[in-house]
Parts: structure tokens; sequence; C-alpha cells
């Protein structure tokens, strides 16, 4: 067989995300090597035999892969699969507790945090869903670090009106939940979890909510969309499209044909929904 490998990387602006690699080969062997960052791998085609802590593993899309810093590893395509397909994202050592590596180590795979490391990457492949990533990165974090289903609701309704005042601050601009986590002396994992429990939605979809609220008025004030995706803060207009159709089931386009322009501002400024 003819090696073929074909991949895409690159850095996404999400704290603690040093980089995300999705890779496609058809017969590659990986040497021993290690890494200084947790990898949260899934592989979406195929299957990955691979050596960690003395026992070969086997990595494929019932579950996900999740690998500590600094513990040597190989990979190759399994016994008679085609190659095989992969996501990957390294994550800054201080992700998760240095403790956890030897946990890690006897169980990499883990179908337990499918779900969410779908999330994450998907999240991460977006554009402009740094927000969504970093919030799915912390939620992922606390499932591997209480070894269950997630952690316990937490319920912090002052600290959750701070991070809410503060992401109305700058809506366009917008705030890591790493930043907001220094300005209001808090852990980033619990601000989230604290405004998620309070407001029934995470940090993001509050964000995204209100920029798509802006949207809508610049829209009824007779802006072109093009203009309104970055004046409300979205990365671009395909950005815009897709959450705007989300949350109101039809395009920036067809809304501002449908909306009735000629009252000005006595419509554009409404903020009643």
């Amino acid at each position: 067989m003819t090696d073929t490998v074909s991949l895409r990387a690159w850095h996404p602006s999400v704290p603690g995300v040093r980089e995300v690699l999705h890779a496609r080969m058809t017969d590659h062997a990986y040497p021993a090597h290690s890494h200084a960052d947790w990898a949260l791998m899934l592989v979406d085609e195929g299957a990955v035999v691979y050596d960690l802590g003395g026992r070969r593993r086997i990595a494929d899309a019932t579950s996900a892969t999740l690998l500590p810093p600094g513990v040597a590893h190989d990979g190759r395509a399994a016994p008679g699969a085609t190659g095989f397909r992969k996501r990957v994202a390294y994550l800054d050592a201080s992700w998760a507790p240095e403790v956890l590596t030897g946990a890690t180590v006897d169980r990499p795979g883990r179908a337990d945090l499918l779900a969410g490391t779908r999330r994450v990457h998907r999240a991460l492949a977006a554009t402009g869903e740094e927000l969504a990533a970093e919030a799915a990165l912390l939620a992922l974090a606390g499932q591997v670090g209480a070894g269950s289903e997630g952690a316990p609701p937490v319920r912090d309704a002052s600290l959750a009106r701070r991070l809410r005042d503060l992401l109305e601050s700058d809506l366009v601009q917008g705030v890591t939940l790493a930043e907001a986590g220094r300005v209001l002396g808090a852990h980033p994992a619990h601000l989230s979890r604290s405004f998620s429990t309070t407001y029934g939605l995470a940090p993001h979809r509050y964000l995204t909510s209100r920029r798509v609220d802006l949207a809508r008025w610049l829209l009824l004030d007779g802006v072109g969309p093009a203009y309104v995706a970055v004046a409300a803060g979205f990365h671009d207009q395909s950005h815009l499209t897709r959450h705007f159709r989300r949350v109101l089931g039809t395009t920036p386009g067809r809304f501002a044909s449908a909306a009735d322009v000629r009252r000005g501002d006595a419509v554009g400024h409404r903020r009643d929904g």
C-alpha cells in the first residue's frame, strides 16, 4: 500500500489549546514518542492500534482517546484497516491535573467522553466558536476529573450576574472564560457552571443570542448583512447566517427583506425581542 497522508493543522484562538490536527493516513506508522500536552483524539474512520503504558490499545469511533503529557506511545492503522481518519486537540498540560496521568494511562479510551469530545472538536473546527470550544473543554475537564458523567450543578447567582454584566459590557468584542475568571476572581469552570445553572444556557450561547439580537436591530435599521456580521461580533457573514438561522429560522437577508424599515429608529431600536 502506498503511504498517503493528508492533514490540516492550526493554532486556534482558544485558551489552553496549543494545536488542532486533522489527518487522514493510509499506511503511516508513528514511532514511539511523547508530547508535552494532553492529546484529545477522535477516530472518525478506521481504527488506530497503539502501545501505551506497556499495553496494546485500539482507538476507533466508539470512544474518545485521551493521552496524558510525557507518556510515550506509538500509533498505526489497525490490521485489516485501510488507514484511519482522526482529529486531535493538543491541550496545555494544565488542562487536567497531573495526578490523573496514571488513571489515564490505565484507561485512555473513554466512551463516556465521546459526546463531550465531539462537542469540543466541532466547536474548534467552526469559525467564530472559540468561546463554545473553551466552555466545552472546561466541561470535559470537569468530567475527566470527576470520573463520572460530569460535575454536579453549581449555583452562584451573584457570580453569574457579574459574568452576564461582563458579557453585556462588550457584546461585539466578547471575553474568554479565562479572561473573565481573572477579572472576577473565579475559576473558569466554576464561572461556566454557575452561569449555566443560573440562566439555563451556557455563556457562549448567551453571548451568541445577544449578538443575534444586535444583528436584528441593525438589519431593521437598514444596515446590510455583510456589515452587520462584523458590527454584531460575528466572524463573517456565514458565521452570522448560521446562528441567525438557528435562532430565528431564517437568514439575515430574508429577515431584512421582510422587515419594515420605513419606521426607522422607532423599529430599529426596539429592545423587547
